[in-house]
């Protein structure tokens, strides 16, 4: 019998700077993972493939910006992204988030950082597409017209499936599981992003539950199913 040959994990890295894109290459490489380098946001969305599991892009760049090109990309796909920036105040990560990155990554980093950050973000991924776990029929969570396949982590609403990303799916999950309970922002953050909480991720909590609400509510300025218990957090109705 012949070895099939396992396709290694694809990852495109996205930098204006040859030396930064350089460099991570070889990380990412040394790794075992299998890089595509790209010089603007221009290129990165030339080359965007159905293959390609996860993007670090810088944020400030000629043309389209780090940003603009998130944005594009949410387009066409649900693939993890990874920001590079030198700019870390809330605001700018506010940015980066609501332009559908995943995490980031401060400048100057380490690189065993930059490992880690990428395989927590492959990890969850790889959860979400259900590329890690043996196939299993269908088992589902409903609530009000909401609809959970948490085999096969798929989301329906009224019979429509929705685009959701990683994060957003598990966040949704999290409520769908435990409906009526409150979640602080700090319960929510370590159970999706499974990592320690500061006071700083209150904020990118707040903009992925913005997110989540603007797919699952008819009206996200009135919710209804993901509303807020102030003082305290968050609660699915």
């Amino acid at each position: 019998m012949k070895d099939v040959k396992k396709e290694k994990t694809k990852i495109m890295v996205v930098d204006d700077d040859d030396e930064i894109r350089e460099v991570i290459a070889i990380l990412l490489s040394n790794e075992n993972y299998d890089v595509i380098e790209a010089k603007s946001g221009e290129d990165a969305l030339k080359l965007l493939t159905a293959s390609i599991d996860l993007i670090i892009l810088d944020v400030m760049m000629p043309g389209m910006s780090g940003y603009q090109t998130s944005r594009e990309i949410r387009k066409l796909s649900n693939m993890p992204i990874l920001f590079l920036t030198a700019r870390t105040q809330s605001s700018d990560l506010l940015m980066g988030y609501s332009s559908g990155g995943d995490d980031y990554l401060a400048k100057p980093f380490s690189y065993s950082e930059l490992i880690a950050r990428v395989k927590g973000l492959l990890r969850r991924y790889m959860v979400y597409q259900g590329k890690m776990v043996p196939e299993r029929k269908a088992e589902y969570i409903e609530w009000g017209d909401l609809r959970l396949d948490i085999c096969r982590n798929m989301a329906w609403k009224l019979g429509k499936e929705l685009n959701l990303t990683q994060t957003e799916y598990r966040i949704l999950r999290l409520f769908l599981s435990h409906p009526g309970q409150i979640f602080s922002a700090q319960n929510i953050y370590e159970s999706v992003w499974e990592e320690p909480f500061y006071s700083t991720d209150s904020n990118s909590v707040m903009v992925f539950i913005r997110r989540l609400r603007n797919k699952i509510e008819d009206d996200p300025r009135q919710p209804t199913h993901l509303v807020t218990v102030w003082g305290k957090g968050y609660r699915f109705e």
